[in-house]
């Protein structure tokens, strides 16, 4: 990963970016346990109520712990290193940019793992019937970027893993879509429904199936359940991949026609398209 430009331009808007990042990834609970921030505040700062200004970051984990300093200059330095009972044993120096992808990869470990065991426990309670089923699978939009990326480990094993593997792809050009069609009214209407319904719905759909049955029962069309649900994976990366593309390149018409395909092919209630 490169260094950021913001890194340079405002380091102290880069540094809160990183914490919001965690913040917005884990539970409060998870985020109070791995992240510590560092401040130096001044006597103004003091005097104004101010947090003073960001100095350290650390990521801590079960071996390595990531942390990142900085001084005015601006001077980063960041460093990884292996913990033992509160004492550090080896430590290795790392450059911004490499620095950056070891954070994004861990959070990414952490958010996925912290989404497996959220969806173990839904689970344990939609079988005693105090949630409802698929409960676990839900894409909320105002998590629309960390429910799409946790949904494959909240998925586990029990789809196929070309499954896993689309689900993953799908999710990915949905953030990307998002983001370019953010504010664009019907287009991001188009997305966000998509990622929230289309995509989750699909998933109860097969999962609601009895295993054995899902992976062998032959349809009357010759396929089995599993497969039909890879075909349906398939439709929905297809789309997702055109609407990435249209927004790329800011062709709100393909957009649309692949909104209102989707909409056709998995929506249950139907959108209100000119």
């Amino acid at each position: 990963m490169t260094e950021p430009a913001e890194a340079a331009e405002d380091p102290q808007a880069f540094l809160l970016g990183l914490v919001e990042r965690v913040r917005q990834a884990l539970s409060p609970v998870l985020v109070a346990r791995v992240l510590v921030v560092e401040r130096r505040r001044t006597l103004s700062d003091r005097v104004s109520g101010r947090p003073g200004a960001i100095t350290r970051i650390s990521l801590l984990g079960r071996q390595e712990t990531l942390t990142l300093g900085y001084e005015p200059g601006p001077r980063w330095a960041g460093e990884a290193a292996l913990v033992y009972r509160g004492a550090t044993v080896a430590s290795r120096p790392l450059g911004l940019g490499d620095w950056l992808t070891a954070f994004v990869e861990r959070v990414a470990a952490l958010e996925a793992e912290a989404a497996g065991e959220a969806a173990s426990s839904s689970l344990a309670l939609q079988t005693l019937g105090l949630e409802p089923p698929g409960s676990e699978l839900q894409v909320r939009p105002a998590k629309i970027d960390s429910d799409l990326r946790t949904l494959p480990a909240r998925l586990g094993r029990r789809v196929p893993t070309e499954a896993i593997a689309r689900v993953v792809r799908i999710g990915e050009l949905l953030i990307d879509a998002l983001d370019r069609v953010a504010g664009q009214g019907e287009a991001e209407v188009l997305v966000r429904r998509t990622a929230t319904v289309y995509l989750p719905d699909t998933l109860r759909a097969y999962l609601v199936l009895p295993p054995d049955w899902a992976e062998h029962h032959v349809l009357p069309d010759g396929t089995t359940p599993a497969q039909t649900l890879l075909a349906q994976l398939g439709e929905l990366e297809a789309a997702a991949q055109g609407m990435r593309d249209a927004a790329a390149e800011h062709d709100a018409s393909a957009l649309l026609v692949n909104g209102r395909f989707l909409s056709q092919r998995f929506g249950l209630s139907r959108l209100d398209l000119p």
